[in-house]
């Protein structure tokens, strides 16, 4: 069995050149994976599939498209506006929010992570407005100067009130967690946005997995036939920073 990679939170823009970096190691691994999973926020913001991309991104958008292996794509809070003609440019499946996968005999549940995130009630008041139909329609057929401006002025505002809202309520909501596991049956919920990499150990069993936001150094996390690992690596270098069986035969967790 080849592994597949999940990854999420790169932000690729002309501000996040740091990220190009791994991303080419990440392009080389994943050349040998079964399956690449890009768990939202691919982009810093996307305002619609005519939106220019710097050379760098572009580059990294040819390197995914070049991949031999199967890509599939959810989208984030930062790039839900994805539509067709990008993920034919990188020649990727679009996932819904909420996505079952099957692997060595465990059931488990993929998405962004930010729905999860049910303490945050401005948040999520305005997530509803953005994600609604009439909300895009409207956004979309705006001229792509304003677009651009709307996203920019969005992101200056969410990072001035994220300063000052307590940690714990930009994190995910455990009753959350635990009502999207029982829903789909899941031992795994594999998610991003946090920004809070870790594994987390659930009762009964089951796991957390969060990977990280990319810069200077990529996140991913790689199923394979016995374990899922929570890796940090760039260029040159790559760290096991957690791992967890898969084998639902075996209670023990495996040693990082």
């Amino acid at each position: 069995m080849r592994e597949s990679l999940i990854i999420a939170d790169l932000h690729l823009s002309p501000t996040n050149v740091a990220a190009l970096g791994p991303f080419k190691a990440f392009l080389a691994r994943a050349e040998q994976a079964d399956a690449v999973y890009i768990l939202g926020d691919l982009f810093d913001y996307w305002v619609g599939d005519d939106q220019p991309v710097d050379p760098g991104t572009s580059a990294a958008l040819d390197g995914l498209a070049a991949l031999p292996c199967r890509k599939y794509l959810q989208t984030g809070n930062r790039d839900f506006l994805i539509g067709q003609a990008l993920l034919d440019r990188i020649g990727a499946e679009l996932l819904p929010e909420v996505q079952e996968l099957e692997s060595g005999g465990q059931r488990m549940v993929l998405c962004h992570g930010d729905s999860l995130c049910t303490d945050d009630v401005a948040y999520q008041a305005m997530r509803q407005q953005l994600r609604s139909t009439a909300f895009q329609c409207d956004f979309l057929a705006r001229p792509l100067e304003e677009r651009i401006a709307t996203a920019q002025a969005l992101r200056a505002r969410s990072r001035s009130e994220s300063s000052s809202k307590p940690e714990d309520i930009m994190d995910v909501n455990a009753d959350a967690v635990d009502v999207l596991m029982a829903e789909h049956l899941a031992t795994f919920l594999i998610h991003g946005h946090t920004h809070r990499p870790a594994i987390h150990r659930l009762p009964k069993g089951r796991g957390r997995i969060v990977t990280g936001d990319w810069g200077a150094y990529g996140w991913l996390v790689a199923i394979g036939s016995e374990s899922i690992t929570l890796e940090r690596f760039d260029e040159s270098t790559c760290d096991i920073v957690d791992r967890v069986a898969l084998d639902a035969s075996r209670a023990k967790d495996m040693p990082a």
